[in-house]
């Protein structure tokens, strides 16, 4: 039930977004140099990487100094990639992921490998379960990149405060992955985008 949610709502998502993606992908290119899309290895279901997609918010192989971002002010970030990343539109591209099978509309946020070693056997339980676009985590940390730009060390502030927390938070949608769970998840997260 839950994978034919995740194909067919899917599957609307991108279809209505289509316009809008186009219109998004001319000012991307225009914005800078390089492709549409940034595609970057995380960890799915069973600890296996795949491939996620986002439309690209910053230039071409910024991510080589770090993989994780500073607030809107981050350097690195286009002047498209600070408003597609204010209403999260460039995470839209990972409903292709969940037609793929690799992501569901609703799970745990795939990390890289790089955070993911550092998960302790308790932590890796939410391995068990497809990763998703969004969850109670994403909700929570809706704008991780600004409590990290108060920080003087946000990667040691990630490891050590926000990823632990955000494991733990996810907890609540191991214990009940329902589609009615997945709906008021998907709700919660509409009207945030909405109203932020």
């Amino acid at each position: 039930m839950k994978r034919a949610f995740d194909l067919i709502f899917s599957f609307i998502i991108l279809i209505t977004f289509l316009p809008f993606g186009i219109i998004i992908s001319l000012f991307i290119v225009l914005s800078s140099p390089g492709g549409i899309f940034y595609r970057q290895e995380r960890i799915g279901k069973n600890g296996i990487p795949f491939m996620l997609f986002k439309f690209r918010s910053m230039r071409t192989n910024s991510d080589q100094s770090g993989s994780l971002t500073v607030g809107m002010k981050d350097s690195r970030i286009t002047k498209i990639g600070v408003f597609i990343r204010k209403y999260k539109l460039d995470e839209f591209p990972q409903f292709i992921n969940v037609l793929f099978g690799t992501m569901s509309v609703v799970g745990p946020r795939p990390e890289v490998k790089e955070f993911v070693d550092l998960y302790t056997e308790k932590q890796r339980k939410i391995l068990e379960v497809k990763p998703g676009i969004t969850d109670y985590a994403s909700l929570e940390y809706f704008n991780e990149n600004e409590v990290l730009a108060q920080s003087s060390d946000p990667k040691k502030t990630y490891i050590e405060d926000v990823m632990p927390h955000k494991i733990m938070i996810n907890q609540k949608y191991l214990r009940r992955p329902t589609l009615s769970h997945d709906i008021s998840i998907i709700a919660k997260t509409v009207k945030r985008i909405v109203f932020n």
